[in-house]
């Protein structure tokens, strides 16, 4: 299944009294690499919610927000409780630094109740809301997410299918000049031996050995097969319905094209060939960071 690692997905819920909403981001990242954040009322069940992200996530930097949105189910306002000790610590602090640099002496009580951890919802109890609601909601904002994401990977797909139709082209160059090349390489060796020879004659036997030798040092055919076979693979996982992410396979499946092309130009001694592994190799890195962002 080809699913981009960038997407965002939201749901609005009940949590026992509360009117909680969950937004859900990711972006790219080898791994999964969840970050949380959860108010008060909430933070108990943060290891239910990371253990519902990774079962439904394989890959991506994934950052999860669930906010309390002001109103009770019934649409009542939200009994809310002040931090008497953080609002006196952000007051001291506020006033040491209108004296240390020779601020206004005016305070906005507004300013310091927006301070972090100033303000929370007071405490829902455990029988007015449970662990399965909250994960109901980030089922739902992970579902909005993965459908986000699922088209992003169809475009990459469509975007890494015409690439690799540029690569298979190039094989294609590759394979038709490789025997030319080795034919005008063998004129080429007969013709500096004859040269240098000066009208010596020159034992068949050993140059056809030479020749051997020169057309097993150059030639591809066995990088070419290889790399066709790689191609073909690496088509079949993009078109692959299965549920289990591709994008570790396309990333290996990359290394092992990449190996072959280099194989292929180190052979190549033909500025003809040489052009179209320069190509092959720079739609593989185009390839790469399109596959980079794929889970």
């Amino acid at each position: 299944m080809i699913r981009s690692m960038t997407g965002f997905g939201t749901a609005d819920g009940e949590v026992g009294a509360l009117r909680v909403s969950v937004e859900v981001r990711t972006v790219n990242h080898r791994f999964f690499n969840p970050s949380l954040k959860l108010p008060g009322p909430l933070a108990r069940w943060e290891g239910d919610v990371r253990e519902a992200l990774r079962l439904r996530i394989a890959r991506g930097h994934v950052s999860l927000t669930a906010r309390v949105t002001g109103e009770s189910a019934d649409g009542a306002p939200v009994a809310a409780v002040i931090n008497h000790a953080k609002f006196a610590a952000y007051v001291a602090l506020f006033r040491e630094l209108q004296q240390r640099h020779g601020l206004s002496p005016e305070l906005d009580v507004t300013t310091v109740l927006r301070m972090p951890d100033v303000i929370a919802p007071a405490a829902v109890d455990e029988e007015n809301g449970s662990s399965a609601q909250l994960l109901a909601l980030v089922d739902a904002a992970v579902t909005a997410l993965t459908r986000m994401r699922t088209d992003e990977g169809g475009r990459l797909a469509a975007v890494l299918r015409d690439r690799l139709d540029v690569v298979a082209g190039a094989l294609e160059r590759l394979a038709a000049r490789a025997p030319e090349r080795l034919v005008a390489q063998r004129d080429r060796l007969r013709a500096t031996v004859q040269e240098l020879a000066g009208g010596v004659a020159v034992d068949p036997q050993r140059l056809a050995q030479e020749i051997a030798i020169l057309a097993d040092r150059l030639d591809v055919h066995e990088e070419l097969d290889r790399f066709r076979s790689h191609v073909r693979a690496f088509r079949d996982a993009l078109a692959a319905t299965g549920g289990e992410p591709v994008g570790k396979r396309l990333g290996f499946l990359l290394q092992e094209m990449l190996r072959e092309a280099n194989t292929t130009g180190s052979k190549a001694n033909d500025a003809a060939m040489l052009r179209d592994v320069v190509l092959v190799k720079e739609e593989l890195e185009r390839i790469r960071e399109q596959v980079e962002n794929l889970e």
